[in-house]
């Protein structure tokens, strides 16, 4: 397997640049010489993955108040 040639902190701005700036991710990919491939890797990585894990422990949230005040 090869080693990566970037930092992590280098790949968390370039997903910053992304979510929460709003740049495109082929803008991104062409500014910094790095391929889209590897920029959805460490979205996955760094950014939308772990908002997706959020939504998922609030829908549990909901879900379980809904559940509280169908005992009532």
């Amino acid at each position: 397997m090869a080693t990566s040639n970037y930092s992590d902190e280098f790949k968390r701005d370039a997903v910053h640049q992304i979510t929460v700036r709003g740049y495109p991710v082929r803008e991104v990919s062409r500014r910094l010489g790095i391929s889209t491939h590897s920029l959805y890797k460490w979205m996955k990585l760094f950014g939308i993955g772990g908002l997706a894990h959020l939504s998922g422990v609030w829908r549990r949230v909901a879900s379980r108040r809904a559940s509280i005040f169908r005992k009532k």
